[in-house]
């Protein structure tokens, strides 16, 4: 198992599409998380930055497209996916509030 030094280090950057927004109103974020993260670390991650007490983590590894240049053919970059809930009587991601 990898040893992840900062906390800061797991969380990448929030996910902000349309269909992440409709789960904000139930207190349901996404994060796009380092590959290596465990469910455990990404849960005190979010707890340590945010200041909040998170329910239960969800997680998906999200494979990157097939793009075409011309007679190129790649592949965009794979990520993870974290879908975080907090429970009822934690208070919201003042972040995401913001954008609403």
């Amino acid at each position: 198992m990898n040893v992840i030094e900062n906390l800061y280090d797991i969380i990448i950057k929030p996910i902000l599409t349309e269909k992440s927004y409709k789960h904000v109103s139930s207190k349901r974020y996404v994060f796009r998380v380092i590959k290596n993260a465990t469910k455990q670390q990404i849960k005190i991650a979010i707890e340590t930055i945010f200041g909040v007490q998170v329910a239960k983590v969800n997680t998906l590894k999200v494979t990157g497209k097939i793009k075409r240049r011309g007679k190129y053919e790649g592949r965009t970059t794979s990520y993870k996916k974290a879908y975080v809930t907090l429970t009822n009587n934690s208070k919201a991601i003042e972040f995401f509030d913001s954008l609403s």
